[in-house]
Formats: structure tokens, sequence, C-alpha cells
């Protein structure tokens, strides 16, 4: 019995040992794997993409290498056609030089991740806190967890939504002045080319700004010009935007003179702009009335008969 006893931590030294061997051997392994997987994917040539946003820039190794591994699943048949419209919708978003759709939904796998393991932590800590058992505590970390990853996968779609909308209203803001500017250009003797170039000295800074930039780029990378607005029109998707492409296209194949149809284009879009504005205000006490109903006619009903309640109860009714 006593060698038993004086043999123990020499055995316990070796289990320890072997322990630490195998934590050692399995770290090495995994190391090696994850090399490995680095490793065998293919390098992103990013020399001609713009920067991703500051977001995906965060966490751009684990969606770079994520994308990598979902490709083969988005390039089936089932999956094509929404992978085609998420092409798109980035497309539209100014994004195509930025993300493509396996980058995108990578990064909506990690942030549902990211979220989904937060409200992991936080559930956990709430167990603890209550001294709930394993079984309810897993539980509650679980149901925590899957809404938790179902908002973080929603918020990139959100966020591109977002952009979509944003995009839009400058375009449509900022149409007009663009159309004066090129209008005033061709007027003074400057070809379309040169009104565009113009249009992009003076202009505001903005989303319109950057696809006139984009066209010249491609006209001078040897597109033709028609085909270059015609993919700015399809990459904006907007009826003015697509308008105006139509109609330089149309009256340069006829043989037209630019200035009057531009200054039909101008009119026309500032006229539709003014519309819009007039929608808007007569939206807005529509959209005011329930908050009227909800919050203030309740808030100034209290504070009218208050006092008036107060002054019926001391006074004995």
């Amino acid at each position: 019995m006593q060698n038993v006893i004086d043999a123990l931590p020499s055995r316990i030294s070796l289990i320890l040992a072997l322990a630490a061997a195998c934590a050692g051997i399995a770290a090495a392994l995994a190391a090696w794997l994850l090399g490995k997987g680095l490793s065998s994917m293919p390098r992103e040539d990013r020399s001609y993409k713009d920067p991703p946003p500051l977001g995906f820039r965060l966490a751009w190794w684990p969606i770079r290498c994520l994308s990598h591994a979902i490709v083969p699943m988005l390039e089936s048949r089932p999956v094509a056609p929404r992978i085609a419209a998420m092409r798109a919708r980035l497309c539209q978003a100014g994004l195509d030089y930025s993300l493509d759709p396996a980058q995108f939904v990578a990064a909506r796998l990690v942030s549902g991740m990211a979220v989904a393991a937060i409200a992991w932590w936080i559930a956990a800590s709430l167990s603890q806190a209550r001294n709930l058992g394993e079984g309810a505590g897993l539980a509650n970390c679980l149901k925590a967890a899957l809404p938790g990853f179902l908002c973080g996968w929603a918020y990139p779609g959100l966020w591109l939504r977002d952009r979509l909308a944003v995009r839009r209203r400058d375009v449509l803001k900022s149409l007009p002045f663009y159309l004066d500017i090129i209008t005033l250009c061709v007027e003074a003797g400057l070809n379309m080319q040169g009104a565009m170039q113009q249009a992009v000295a003076k202009g505001p800074p903005g989303m319109l700004r950057a696809e006139f930039q984009r066209v010249q780029r491609d006209i001078r990378a040897g597109r033709a010009r028609a085909d270059a607005l015609r993919e700015m029109a399809d990459r904006l998707n907007e009826a003015g935007v697509r308008n105006f492409v139509s109609a330089v296209i149309q009256a340069e194949r006829m043989g037209m003179n630019l200035g009057p149809v531009l200054r039909a284009q101008a009119d026309q879009r500032r006229a539709e702009r003014f519309m819009r504005a007039e929608k808007l205000a007569m939206e807005a006490p529509v959209k005011m009335l329930l908050p009227l109903i909800a919050f203030i006619f309740p808030c100034t009903f209290v504070v009218l008969f208050f006092p008036i309640v107060m002054k019926f109860l001391h006074s004995g009714f």
C-alpha cells in the first residue's frame, strides 16, 4: 500500500505529461490543417478593385476564407438565380468592384456567428448569475444564440437595402444639376465626352459623380460610349437615368443636336423632382397622424384634465 502511495505522484506527472503532449499534438495538427487550408486558398487580385466597406475590412480574413469554402455551393444550379440577383444588387449599390456574392454571403454568416456568440455569452453569464442548472443554462444559451444568429444574418441585408435607398435618393437629387451642366457645356460647343468631364470636375461629390467617372474610365479603356452609358443605366436602375441615356443614344444615332434634347431631359427631371417633393409634403400629415393620436394627444389631455380632476376631488365630488 505504501509503495502505491509513493508511486502516485510519478503516475500523476506521467498522466499530465501525456495529456499535455496530446494537447500539443492536437494544436499542431489544427495549425497544420489551418495553414494547409490557407495555402490552398488562391490569392485575390485586388489591384483593380475598390476597398471593401469598413465593417467588411474588420473581418476580412474570416470572410475571405469562408467565401472560398462556400463558392462550390453557390455555383450550384438551384442557387444560381439568387446569386445572380445578389450580384445585380451589389452592382446597383456600387459594390461590384468591392465584393462578390460569395463574400457577401460569407459576411452574413460571419456576422450571424459573431452575434450568436455574443448572445450565448450573455445568456451564459445570466444563467451563472441566477445559479441555474447545467441543462437550463444550456437551453437558455441555445434560445439566445438562435435569434442572435438570425439578427446577425439579417443585418448585412438591411445595410445593403439602406445603401441602395441612400444611393437612389442621391442620384435623384443630383441628376437635374448634372444634366444642366452637361447641357450648358454641349450648347457652348463641347462634345458629349467633354461635357461629362466638365460635369465631373464642377459637379458636387456623390454617387452620380462616381458613375460618370466610371463611364469616362470605360470610354478611355476602349468601350463604346453608348455601351458605357447603358451599363451606367443598368447599374443605377433608375427611370430618369434610363430616359436620359436612351435620349442621348437616339439623338446621336439620328444626327440630332444634343442641346435641345438635353435641355428637355433636364427640365423633365427637375419637374419630376418637384412632383416628388410635393408628394412627400402631402404624405407628411398622414404620417404624423399616428404619433399625434398615440403620443401627443394623450399627453395633452393629461396636462389639461389633471388640474380639473384634482380640483373636483378636493371639492368633494
